[in-house]
């Protein structure tokens, strides 16, 4: 599997919250987020702001150890609660991140909670989070919402190497549930140019998932647009609603969505 390249992502990262803030323009910023029911639309916003903030900070003093939020300055957001501090908020920090991240180069060492402990790392996870919570503030907004196909191809893969992280190294997380053999799932993107394999065979192994791209029957298959694949595995759209179809087992599919969980 092949990331996008490290200046890709970082590109991302501001374009990305350039068009979440363009979400955000003239919303009600107090209005829940239904995808995050815990958080209005401000919130949301914040905490996207605020990641940026902290992997900034992780990667500019090369940071050795986990870093407390609590202890970087502005991840809080901006004290004036006018919308367009907001937005000038969001968009400094993208920017800062992304200088940062572009400067450091891709192979530089810094703290990560991940199987890799690198500014690229940090670049490619930084951008996949803006693409995903952009998503929460589309829907809250009632926009429309669109993802490159070969970005949402990677944040699928990228999905599936945390899913398997969680497996290996957290004994409490649901993912370790993920497992036993003879059982997979298939994910079959129906738009997407001839040049671009938006096809996966996720399969349930004794000691954890193994994945790999391509067309294979599988237990359950779920097809459709890639966006909406996307959104679907990450739970922010109901697996056979809308443009999605379910084909197969769908139990096996709702055990998947159940215990792959994220934050």
């Amino acid at each position: 599997m092949t990331s996008l390249g490290h200046d890709h992502y970082c590109d991302e990262i501001v374009g990305q919250t350039a068009l979440l803030r363009s979400h955000l323009a003239g919303a009600d910023l107090a209005a829940t987020v239904p995808t995050c029911p815990d958080w209005t639309l401000r919130q949301l916003a914040v905490h996207v702001g605020g990641a940026h903030r902290w992997v900034e900070h992780i990667v500019r003093t090369r940071a050795t150890e986990a870093v407390s939020e609590e202890r970087v300055a502005g991840t809080e957001g901006p004290q004036d609660d006018d919308p367009a501090a907001l937005d000038a908020w969001l968009a400094e920090g993208a920017a800062k991140t992304a200088g940062v991240l572009r400067a450091a180069g891709p192979d530089t060492a810094a703290w990560t909670w991940a199987w890799e402990r690198t500014a690229g790392f940090w670049a490619r996870r930084m951008a996949h989070e803006t693409v995903i919570h952009r998503a929460d503030a589309a829907i809250a907004a009632d926009v429309t919402y669109e993802v490159a196909p070969e970005l949402a191809a990677d944040a699928i893969d990228e999905w599936l190497q945390i899913v398997r992280f969680a497996q290996e190294t957290d004994p409490d997380d649901a993912a370790r549930e993920l497992r036993g053999g003879g059982r997979s799932i298939h994910l079959h993107a129906t738009d997407t140019e001839p040049g671009l394999d938006a096809e996966w065979l996720i399969e349930f192994g004794d000691e954890g998932i193994g994945w790999r791209r391509g067309h294979e029957k599988a237990t359950v298959a779920l097809r459709g647009p890639l966006t909406d694949i996307l959104l679907a595995f990450y739970r922010r759209l109901p697996p056979d609603g809308g443009k999605l179809e379910v084909l197969g087992e769908r139990e096996l599919l709702d055990f998947w969505l159940e215990r792959a969980t994220f934050g």
